[in-house]
């Protein structure tokens, strides 16, 4: 299939794209690695007249650690993902959904920022980036501001990006001792397929008694965006990390979901496996947290 035709951009820095999407508003599309965006102008889903390519703005293809925060550039690559030393060592949940995404011909491909901002249900990176707490930095001609991914998902397709705005950056808190995260997805096949489920969960000890003093399960698939799991996170509050008290997270996690009937799997099927992997996630999560 032709593709429509339009006119095409490729600003060298920020501010220039910036310019370029204040211009042209809601008749401009942004594309990096183009995974989802050349797929619906094939199909004539999206006939955008300009495109904005961020290929050479250097400063959205950067990873740094930057005080308490890991600072990853919009641009960077969902394979650069999982082979960074820095998301290996300190955000190893995100690392474990990049390694899950699609196929080593998308990693290549595909972005963190355009993960995000496609805002499938079933993306691989939005979880475990919700459970660490990240939040996305959005630039226009306008300026910048920072909103976090707990609040960035309206619905399927939908975000708080407004048409001129950019997603140039994804700054994620550094854990600290006594914090750890874990993500496992369950697909029908292990690449090339939306995902049936995905969870992540983050788990923050107290330093006295080792208790549980903070805790985010976000749920993927189960719903029209990624869903926190609010009444399991409650469950696990003051509570003793152990495999009781996550069993039980993992049944209240069922009952915090919504998810449909679909060729991939029953509502029902969803719901019990949710309750699975919040319960092996929360594992996860606390053998990163003592360090084990």
């Amino acid at each position: 299939m032709l593709l429509p035709t339009f006119d095409f951009h490729e600003p060298v820095s920020v501010n220039e794209a910036c310019e370029i999407m204040g211009t042209y508003g809601a008749k401009a599309k942004l594309i990096a690695g183009g995974t989802d965006l050349m797929v619906n102008m094939k199909k004539k889903i999206l006939a955008p007249e300009h495109l904005v390519c961020l290929g050479r703005i250097g400063a959205m293809n950067s990873i740094a650690e930057d005080g308490d925060h890991i600072v990853i550039g919009g641009g960077y690559t969902v394979a650069e993902l999982t082979v960074d030393s820095l998301v290996e060592k300190k955000l190893s949940a995100l690392q474990s959904g990049a390694k899950s995404l699609g196929s080593p011909l998308v990693r290549n491909r595909a972005t963190i920022a355009g993960n995000i901002g496609s805002a499938r249900p079933a993306a691989d990176l939005p979880p475990s980036l919700i459970a660490y707490g990240a939040t996305a930095v959005l630039e226009s001609c306008r300026g910048k501001r920072e909103i976090a991914l707990n609040d960035f998902f309206k619905g399927p397709g939908f975000t708080e990006i407004d048409v001129d705005e950019i997603l140039t950056e994804v700054r994620v808190p550094v854990p600290a001792d006594g914090q750890g995260a874990g993500y496992i997805n369950l697909g029908v096949r292990k690449a090339q397929d939306c995902n049936v489920v995905n969870v992540a969960s983050f788990i923050a000890l107290d330093n006295k008694d080792g208790s549980i003093k903070q805790a985010r399960i976000v749920m993927g698939s189960v719903g029209p965006t990624p869903l926190r799991a609010e009444s399991a996170e409650a469950t696990l509050i003051g509570e003793k990390p152990d495999e009781a008290i996550f069993l039980k997270a993992g049944q209240a996690a069922r009952r915090d979901c919504t998810p449909i009937d679909d060729f991939r799997g029953a509502a029902s099927y969803r719901k019990a496996m949710v309750g699975i992997l919040t319960k092996r996630t929360l594992e996860i999560a606390h053998r990163r947290a003592i360090g084990s």
